[in-house]
């Protein structure tokens, strides 16, 4: 299982880019991918074809009219780990013996 954090940006759009992430978010909510959207980008957790998969259709869904397109992805691969969107905070908030505000 993948875990992946990735932020995709349209540069020929202006300041105000938030159609166009509503368009991947549409795409990623629709998919059945797990994830969790951030304030800076979204993380998604499945299998490695699954995710870059979902990835791949909102390049293709931004590229259908935007010229040029920034993309950062990051990947933390566990062998057999499933549940880690919820996982990896819960880790930490049990180490601290509290609730975060995430």
């Amino acid at each position: 299982m993948v875990l992946v954090e990735f932020s995709m940006t349209p540069l020929d759009k202006g300041e105000s880019v938030s159609e166009y992430v509503a368009r991947s978010l549409d795409i990623i909510d629709k998919s059945g991918v797990a994830y969790r959207l951030t304030p800076m980008g979204t993380c998604l957790e499945g299998e490695w074809d699954e995710v870059f998969g979902v990835i791949r259709q909102c390049f293709e869904r931004m590229g259908a009219d935007c010229n040029r397109i920034t993309t950062s992805i990051k990947v933390d691969y566990r062998k057999g780990a499933a549940g880690r969107l919820e996982g990896k905070v819960a880790s930490v908030e049990n180490r601290l013996g509290r609730k975060l505000a995430t």
